[in-house]
């Protein structure tokens, strides 16, 4: 434990502190927080009574397209030789694909009834630079049914062979994209719509671009331009380079139809829309953007919040510290409850590298890196320039990561502080019960830190963390207007 940090906590009073429930994985771990400390959350959404009931409802009633018995007609083809290709998400999205209330049976069965014949059908899993996934997280995304009966490949965006050039954007934009999927005779997108830190929300044109495309394609969806961009950020489409370069890139590419779902902040199917890529996609947007943005009256000292599902690593995480930037104050404190999960907790091998660049020279003088014309586009430079833009806001004083699974050993790469400065060694061994030490100590040592000289710094706790977008209420006010 950092010696600062230990001489607060002895004598910190934590009198009238109440607790918080902060979601660990599929758990929550209760962390202690100040009188005052104000939960900001996501509207309450009601999950659909009859999931499995509106999903065939939604196949049977398309938004912008016929049903898919109708265009599987179209194609003039015996429906018996027709291939299909349907992309999926990867493990890091929760898109509930299996079981009785998933979207995957349903479907399966409207491509069935329509005389499409399974060994026909491949499921292509859009991972974009992300690795492969493993069998045994085919198995936990589509069920071992699906898993068994179906052929399931994953996108490589490095194999060129199975890549097909069918163009270039109005940008200049190289696009190639799998093959798979463009040579299929029936090409369908399954997605999750949520807010996205770069591209406004994710699903829809997302399905194919990046999850299916190379890396020379997404490097122009991830560059540091079109990332610099201030409407290159949550819940925004109109004028966001990244939304245009992607619907662009799907539409020429062609979808056929696609399964757009919402989910609530509990996991559980609020809204699924099908049909027309684009028409259906603009429905699932409004149903988030009315729920998921928070308003926030005022910028907050300190601001707690969590990595959510999606933050299985380092890499992921940083969704969570961007959403929680327009809640905190210049030069304000961000404390991050992770649980990383994935087979490596800080991500890939470029990634680690370039973190290490950021945390070497600084948010600045990375970007301007990354911005000369003598920079050679390297893989995962987006994710840490992202982190840049928490470093520009509160610092390296003000990020403090918390987590029990990153050694201390990485704290020369992870930018900010880590949980480790304030948890005495002989903490407990479990990774859930360290980790709650770590933020709790974190949350009372910043509360109680000297910079603050005796006064009491405001504190807010983002409930959804990643999923939340606070939004300040004069930026609603004037979306509204």
């Amino acid at each position: 434990m950092n010696p600062d940090v230990e001489h607060i906590l002895k004598a910190a009073d934590l009198r009238g502190w109440t607790e918080v429930g902060v979601e660990y994985g599929t758990t929550e771990i209760a962390v202690r927080v100040p009188p005052g400390c104000v939960t900001l959350g996501m509207k309450e959404t009601t999950p659909l009574p009859d999931p499995r009931g509106a999903i065939r409802e939604a196949m049977q009633r398309p938004i912008g397209t016929p049903p898919l018995r109708e265009i599987v007609r179209a194609k003039g083809k015996d429906p018996a030789a027709l291939t299909v290709c349907i992309a999926t998400s990867d493990i890091t999205r929760p898109v509930p694909y299996k079981g009785e209330v998933g979207i995957l049976h349903p479907l399966l069965d409207a491509l069935r009834e329509a005389g499409i014949r399974s060994e026909n059908v491949t499921l292509l899993v859009g991972t974009g630079t992300h690795r492969p996934s493993t069998p045994q997280e085919k198995v936990a995304m589509f069920g071992s049914d699906i898993a068994t009966a179906y052929r399931i490949v994953d996108h490589v965006c490095d194999d060129d062979a199975n890549l097909v050039h069918i163009g270039k954007t109005r940008s200049g934009t190289d696009i190639l994209v799998n093959r798979v999927f463009v040579e299929a005779d029936l090409r369908i997108g399954t997605a999750l719509v949520e807010s996205h830190f770069m591209a406004g929300v994710s699903g829809g044109r997302k399905a194919v671009c990046p999850a299916l495309v190379s890396r020379r394609t997404i490097e122009r969806f991830h560059s540091a331009q079109f990332l610099d961009s201030p409407n290159a950020t949550n819940l925004v489409l109109e004028g966001n380079p990244c939304h245009e370069e992607a619907v662009e890139i799907a539409r020429r590419v062609g979808v056929d139809f696609i399964v757009n779902t919402v989910l609530d902040r509990k996991m559980a199917l609020v809204g699924v829309y099908t049909g027309d890529l684009e028409r259906s996609h603009e429905v699932a947007y409004r149903q988030v953007k009315g729920f998921a943005a928070v308003p926030v009256e005022r910028e907050h000292d300190i601001v707690l919040t969590h990595g959510g599902y999606v933050g299985i690593n380092h890499y992921q995480n940083a969704k969570a510290c961007c959403n929680a930037l327009p809640a905190v104050r210049k030069g304000g404190v961000v404390i991050l409850a992770a649980c990383e999960r994935d087979v490596d907790p800080i991500g890939p091998l470029t990634y680690r590298t370039l973190l290490h660049l950021l945390k070497l020279q600084g948010w600045e003088r990375y970007l301007q890196t990354l911005l000369s014309p003598s920079w050679k586009f390297t893989r995962d430079q987006w994710e840490p320039q992202m982190w840049g833009k928490v470093l520009q806001k509160v610092g390296e004083e003000g990020l403090l990561y918390c987590s029990a699974v990153i050694p201390a050993r990485d704290a020369e790469l992870i930018p900010g502080r880590l949980g480790w400065e304030f948890l005495r060694e002989e903490a407990d061994p479990d990774d859930k019960e360290r980790t709650r030490v770590m933020v709790e100590n974190a949350v009372v040592a910043s509360v109680h830190h000297p910079r603050w000289r005796g006064a009491a710094p405001s504190m807010a706790f983002l409930r959804e963390g990643p999923y939340a977008v606070p939004i300040a209420t004069t930026a609603l006010e004037t979306a509204r207007s």
